[in-house]
């Protein structure tokens, strides 16, 4: 018979007295019971990771495809997004065979202007939303850090922007500065730099009061040595996370400015654009807008899900720690 465990012994099996512990004191015996009767402990296991499915990797696999697409669109065998003639056939259907999507009312290939058209999309979002996170970051996390009149001072500047309607600010801007992919990227960067600066401070708040802060702060680092070592690389992960749900709301921020004239002027393409373009051909020819529309609610809604996707499998939660 195999021998038993220790915290297979119970109390009544356990037997205290002088024979078992000759000449041990009365406390020898309490501690022998408590330990029988101790539960074991158990080291906590570690939550488990949540699983990204295959709904993530489609949109990773989306995102992929309009990226390549967009930096390779000047050696892809398309016909020209520009190229209008007497003989070029126009509002063709997707059925024709030498334009897969058609043309428009120009006679311009609409696979080729939703390719090139993505890269103004995509250099929109992106580069903003890049803009908008350095900036924005910045201000975030000097004032969730250093908080007082700092913190009072640069919430500030960052409330008088939330103030202003959003689409009217951009217009402005916009109109102010001239059409050009420049301005409306400038323009929607500036649109992004307050709510990226409320995020990034909240997170900072939450981490300069954390043990390993603390731990640093008594150890003598410096306060930029502490932001650089400490604050960063844990603020990091949820601002990428935001940043690719923010991508995907600057993009539909350039096209509501192009469907209504004021993103990149024409005749290069841009998917607001030619959802514009299409808006009085409905009825005769609804694929001018319904090619640019699909792309661009694909590619949002692919941003969307991979932004919180991200966000739920890494946040760090203070039950799992």
């Amino acid at each position: 018979m195999p021998p038993q465990r220790p915290e297979q012994i119970t109390l009544s099996e356990l037997k205290l007295d002088s024979d078992t512990l000759p000449g041990a004191a009365p406390e020898i015996y309490v501690e022998a019971v408590v330990a029988a009767e101790a539960p074991t402990v158990m080291a906590p296991e570690k939550p488990p990771a949540r699983r990204l499915g295959i709904i993530f990797w489609l949109a990773v696999g989306w995102l992929t495809l309009v990226l390549v697409l967009a930096l390779t669109a000047g050696w892809l065998p398309l016909h020209s997004w520009r190229r209008t003639g007497l003989g070029q056939p126009r509002l063709t259907p997707f059925s024709n065979g030498h334009f897969p999507l058609g043309t428009d009312e120009l006679g311009r290939d609409m696979l080729a202007r939703l390719i090139h058209g993505s890269r103004v999309s995509l250099i929109v979002g992106f580069s903003s939303i890049g803009l908008g996170l350095a900036v924005g970051g910045a201000i975030g996390v000097i004032a969730g850090y250093y908080r007082g009149r700092i913190e009072s001072l640069l919430m500030g500047i960052t409330d008088i922007l939330l103030a202003f309607p959003a689409l009217v600010l951009a217009l402005a801007i916009v109109t102010f500065m001239g059409q050009s992919l420049r301005n409306v990227t400038l323009a929607i960067a500036i649109l992004a730099i307050a709510p990226i600066a409320r995020i990034i401070r909240a997170s900072t708040l939450t981490f300069s009061e954390r043990e390993f802060v603390l731990a640093a702060r008594a150890l003598g680092a410096k306060n930029r040595r502490i932001i650089i070592r400490e604050i960063l690389p844990n603020v990091a992960l949820p601002a990428a996370s935001f940043a690719l749900v923010a991508v995907a709301v600057a993009i539909v921020a350039e096209g509501t400015l192009a469907f209504l004239g004021l993103s990149v002027p024409a005749p290069t393409p841009t998917w607001g654009g030619m959802i514009a373009d299409g808006r009085t051909l409905l009825e005769q020819a609804p694929h001018i807008s319904f090619v640019p529309s699909i792309a661009m609610f694909l590619t949002v809604l692919a941003l969307n899900f991979v932004g919180d996707s991200l966000r739920a499998r890494f946040d760090v939660r203070e039950g799992a720690l």
